[in-house]
């Protein structure tokens, strides 16, 4: 039975989570490949909102067994506090389970990761803070800890004095901090172990031998194409694989196994952070869409950086990522304009690109080229086939689709759980 992939297309907070909410009523497993707490999913349902950080958007549906991969970073104290957030408000997270693969992040990495950007000034990345790149970069230098290391204290506390040997000397010497302790570490993380165990499995075979049941499963992204180390706007990305390959390395699912990849994308464009963005708006159009769309971090609270709908970026992550679908978000955010740009090419010191350039200097002089497509004024909220979208807003939706290079099979017209219209399936068969 099929896994199917569903990635951000763009440069994140595309709505993923929604994306992910609405297979979820159709699926078995939930689960989530790459990043830590540093990515956020808003899930409006009926009257409630959720925003999630860490946990698979899956969560919040009972039919569904929500993953945390190997690929993930966990602070275990965001962790528990989500947990214990949803189980407040009535939601059963018992199902969750953990992969004794994944790395933890530590006091440590949080430490390193607020001062190194203080450090950096005006060079700064853009993180947000919470430790997500040092682990990622213990985890490639062999020095990270892992879960499965918690329920073995001897071995917890060689790692951690391992790593701390490196960091301390960085901590005191460049960025004049104190020391970190061992002991300090190991005892803040094993006061989570009792409550952790239950929830710990080897998720690789978990899921192949769902998969081999019959079972259908969303492997969720976080974050999205155009933050990826290797394919993004480096070094203005995040420290994992978002694409599509990612969800492999991250869940231990084989690509054979994979059967559809969605990508998720905006009806224009956002990014926070640092780095390029051809399309953005810093005027009162700018503004206008942050307003309208809500364009503030969940995770963060920062506000987003907007602009128009760029295909070139769409048309990357449809070939990076070998989308066989696409989900339009927040088309009514779109409703009122008199006239949508959308961005087709590139002017590059007076030399056209159709398609991503080669280099990051080149794409930091990228102009966007554009095309104009009428707006329109019709509350598009309730509409639940696209017979029903006013003719300018199905024209605006065919021309993204015939640009971007994947059929747009689901479009959003609100934050609710039922305001999608579903063009075609996003299930295989």
């Amino acid at each position: 039975m099929p896994a199917i992939v569903v990635v951000g297309a763009q440069w994140g907070d595309e709505g993923k989570g929604k994306a992910t909410d609405v297979l979820g009523a159709d699926v078995d497993y939930v689960v989530r490949y790459n990043g830590g707490n540093n990515a956020g999913h808003t899930i409006v349902i009926g009257e409630e909102k959720y925003a999630l950080h860490l946990l698979p958007s899956g969560i919040l549906t009972p039919t569904v067994v929500p993953v945390i991969g190997n690929g993930v970073v966990i602070d275990l104290s965001v962790m528990f506090s989500e947990i214990d957030l949803l189980e407040s408000r009535g939601v059963d997270t018992s199902k969750l389970i953990i992969s004794a693969n994944a790395h933890v992040i530590a006091p440590y990495h949080r430490t390193i990761d607020k001062v190194s950007e203080r450090f950096l000034g005006k060079a700064k990345i853009g993180t947000t803070g919470r430790g997500i790149g040092p682990t990622y970069a213990d985890k490639m230098n062999r020095l990270g800890v892992r879960v499965q290391d918690l329920f073995d204290e001897k071995i917890l506390r060689q790692k951690i004095e391992g790593s701390l040997d490196q960091k301390n000397n960085l901590l005191v010497k460049v960025f004049n901090r104190r020391a970190i302790t061992v002991d300090e570490v190991a005892e803040e993380l094993l006061t989570y172990v009792d409550r952790l165990r239950p929830y710990v499995r080897d998720t690789a075979l978990l899921l192949n031998n769902a998969l081999d049941e019959g079972r259908t499963m969303v492997l969720e992204g976080g974050q999205a194409t155009l933050l990826d180390v290797d394919h993004g706007t480096y070094p203005f990305v995040t420290s994992s694989n978002p694409t599509a390959g990612g969800a492999c390395t991250g869940s231990g699912v084989p690509p054979t196994r994979i059967d559809r990849v969605v990508a998720v994308v905006k009806a224009y464009t956002t990014r926070v952070g640092s780095g390029p963005f051809p399309t953005e708006l810093l005027d009162a159009d700018g503004e206008r869409l942050r307003r309208d769309g809500g364009e503030f971090g969940t995770t963060t609270g920062r506000p987003r950086r907007c602009g128009w709908y760029d295909a070139v970026v769409a048309r990357f992550a449809a070939r990076i990522n070998g989308t066989t679908d696409f989900v339009l978000t927040k088309l009514d955010v779109l409703t009122g304009w008199e006239r949508i740009p959308v961005c087709v090419a590139y002017d590059v010191d007076g030399v056209r690109h159709d398609e991503m350039p080669m280099t990051q200097t080149d794409f930091h002089h990228a102009k966007p080229v554009y095309e104009y497509f009428p707006g329109w004024d019709e509350d598009i909220t309730g509409a639940k086939t696209l017979e029903d979208l006013p003719k300018n807003a199905q024209a605006y939706v065919t021309a993204l689709e015939e640009m971007s290079g994947a059929p747009m099979s689901a479009i959003g017209v609100g934050p609710g759980r039922d305001q999608t219209i579903e063009v075609r399936s996003l299930l295989p068969g």
